[in-house]
């Protein structure tokens, strides 16, 4: 184990500089800024951005700590842009830096994708539920400002990983399914797939129902905000929880033996990064404060934010197994 690990950390050929880099580079500095400043104003006291009555200003002290943890997050995106493109990030530990990109692929792939298709359902007549929407929470335009700099950094920091993994792990996923050696992807691979799929039927049945309409399950303030924006994310969240057991299980049982193998790794990654820190996310802010109790998550909405969490740390850990294991063998044919 700790020669595939080294294996996987020592450094591939340097990354190349190139002006795209560099463009990509400021790509995803400056779309940090929008939501860093807002961030910043809220927790110096600033109202800007939410209107009276909005429940953000019921807890100082909660918004406070939630508006610190996303500073955080968010300033790891100007880091993590730097290592990307700067020939010392090879000598990052891989699990140091793989660890916070596949975080923020997961904070930000739906958005990414969620954020477009609630538009694009807007532009053809959907929306918000009769008397509720976004404006009772936060203004709209905070909303299109704050998503559309998480896009951009989504856009810029993938591409960026994208070109620093080819340079330094591309070996690891050459070639296609069907030619990975049958010692990389075992039983525990597997064994990992099915407890993933398993873990993830109730978590998929209840976004599913959810993003047709089925109030079963949800809390009554819930029920009664839901609208088409709202369904739009359920139908997000089944999508990235189907990539990701797709993922796991195309590359365990390996099968879909013409694809490329970047495709199953590519679902595993991005699937199990939403489905994990998403359910996450969405179980600490259920911890927070709630004053209506028409507002708390039900049970169910705790199952189903555990079950996907649960599903994503699952995945990602075939993904672990995998880098391992074919890091492993290639350390063996170079000995």
């Amino acid at each position: 184990m700790t020669q595939s690990i080294t294996s996987l950390a020592a450094p591939r050929p340097a990354v190349r500089s190139s002006r795209p880099r560099r463009i990509l580079r400021a790509v995803a500095v400056l779309s940090c800024l929008p939501y860093l400043g807002l961030k910043a104003a809220w927790i110096a006291g600033s109202h800007v951005g939410i209107p009276e009555g909005s429940a953000l200003l019921g807890d100082r002290v909660g918004m406070a700590v939630i508006n610190g943890l996303s500073v955080l997050l968010d300033s790891a995106v100007i880091v993590l842009a730097l290592v990307l493109t700067r020939p010392w990030g090879l000598k990052v530990p891989a699990w140091l830096l793989v660890l916070p990109v596949w975080v923020a692929t997961g904070l930000l792939a739906p958005i990414m994708t969620g954020f477009p298709a609630q538009l694009l359902v807007k532009a053809f007549g959907g929306g918000a539920a009769p008397d509720q929407g976004h404006d009772s929470f936060l203004h709209a335009w905070v909303f299109t400002v704050v998503y559309t700099g998480f896009i951009l950094q989504g856009i810029a920091l993938g591409a960026l990983f994208v070109l620093y993994a080819r340079d330094r792990w591309g070996h690891l996923w050459r070639g296609r399914v069907w030619e990975l050696p049958v010692d990389v992807v075992g039983p525990a691979h597997r064994v990992l797939a099915v407890a993933a799929a398993v873990l993830a039927l109730l978590p998929l049945t209840l976004h599913l129902l959810w993003a047709c309409g089925v109030t079963a399950g949800l809390g009554e303030g819930r029920a009664a905000e839901g609208g088409a924006d709202f369904h739009v994310l359920e139908a997000v969240y089944a999508l990235f929880l189907l990539a990701a057991v797709a993922g796991g299980f195309l590359l365990a049982f390996r099968r879909g033996r013409a694809l490329p193998v970047a495709v199953p790794l590519g679902l595993a990654w991005v699937g199990s990064g939403a489905v994990a820190c998403w359910g996450g996310w969405l179980s600490l802010a259920s911890l927070g404060g709630v004053e209506d109790v028409a507002d708390r998550p039900t049970p169910l909405m705790s199952l189903a934010y555990a079950g996907q969490m649960l599903v994503g740390f699952l995945v990602a850990a075939i993904g672990v197994y995998y880098f391992a294991e074919r890091s492993a063998g290639a350390a063996r044919r170079t000995a």
